[in-house]
């Protein structure tokens, strides 16, 4: 069973990648799916995360927070204004600038810790940075989707707040409280979690996907490439910040991978709850879901191999 949840886990981004074409090719099958039932399994997904991080990582936090600060405040600035630039550039319509910024301004994606680890990257400072941006979005999220968007549509900054304590904050201080108490099942239980999520991760995207499969066919090409051009800048500016500010190769891998990567599941479930007036909201933080798990895939193997060069020279 552990093999097989391991093979799950380590094609991640196979598996995202197919239940985003079957979500296409056979949208009819699952249209009976609501989207609401998207929030559970993003929860699962938190919960995972909960019973996953240690107290050593919060402990990175305070003995470092000058790295953290870095990499926190690059990741806030960096994607919001990359979406707000992307969607100025192609003139994208309010629903998907909506799904664009949300992804923008979403915290670090859990994905991100293990791309890093592939990378060679400082994982450290990779899990740290999760958490904290994890527990500043439901203050900086909320705020910044206002600043950017709200002055063409209505954005609740008081509900996304509370969405992202219920389906965020909350399931993963249940995740720790779980492994507080019950610390033996915990550690077995860990083993499986990459796979619980992975296939949360891809039930997620399948039901986004097929719910707007003939609005994607009609004018999708654009989105996704602005999704994808929103990805690779972030990966890049990241890096290219740590390199600005002299810190070593393994940090600026990790920056560069934590600002590059989203958690897309979270700004769909906020496009579904928060902006039912435009269901293409949606659909960016679902291709982000797909895409940046190919682009992680790729960018680890580049810095792996040139940490690999740096050894043996």
């Amino acid at each position: 069973m552990k093999q097989i949840c391991k093979l799950i886990s380590d094609y991640m981004g196979v598996l995202v990648l197919l239940s985003a074409v079957l979500g296409m090719l056979a949208p009819e099958i699952f249209s009976g799916v609501k989207p609401s039932t998207i929030n559970p399994m993003l929860g699962l997904v938190m919960f995972g995360m909960g019973m996953a991080l240690h107290i050593d990582d919060f402990r990175i936090v305070l003995s470092r927070p000058r790295d953290i600060a870095i990499g926190c405040l690059a990741q806030f600035t960096v994607m919001p204004l990359l979406a707000w630039v992307l969607s100025r550039l192609f003139a994208l319509d309010d629903a998907l600038t909506v799904g664009v910024v949300l992804v923008g301004c979403c915290p670090g994606g859990t994905a991100s810790n293990v791309i890093t680890y592939l990378a060679k990257g400082d994982l450290a400072l990779s899990v740290g940075m999760t958490a904290t941006s994890t527990v500043l979005a439901p203050f900086v999220t909320p705020l910044l989707v206002w600043l950017i968007v709200g002055q063409s549509v209505d954005v609740e900054v008081w509900g996304m707040l509370l969405s992202i304590l219920w389906v965020v904050i909350l399931p993963i201080v249940a995740g720790l409280a779980f492994k507080w108490l019950w610390p033996r099942l915990s550690e077995r239980a860990i083993a499986y979690l990459p796979a619980v999520s992975t296939l949360a991760i891809c039930a997620i995207v399948l039901i986004i996907i097929s719910a707007n499969a003939s609005k994607l066919l009609a004018g999708g090409l654009v989105i996704i490439l602005v999704v994808m051009l929103h990805n690779v800048c972030g990966l890049s500016l990241g890096y290219l910040i740590g390199r600005i500010l002299r810190l070593p190769a393994a940090k600026r891998r990790a920056v560069s991978i934590e600002v590059g990567m989203q958690n897309s599941g979270l700004a769909s479930s906020l496009a579904t709850l928060h902006f039912a007036a435009y269901p293409m909201a949606t659909i960016p933080g679902a291709i982000f879901s797909v895409w940046h798990n190919i682009s992680g895939a790729v960018v680890a193997r580049i810095y792996a191999r040139r940490a690999e060069k740096v050894n043996e020279g």
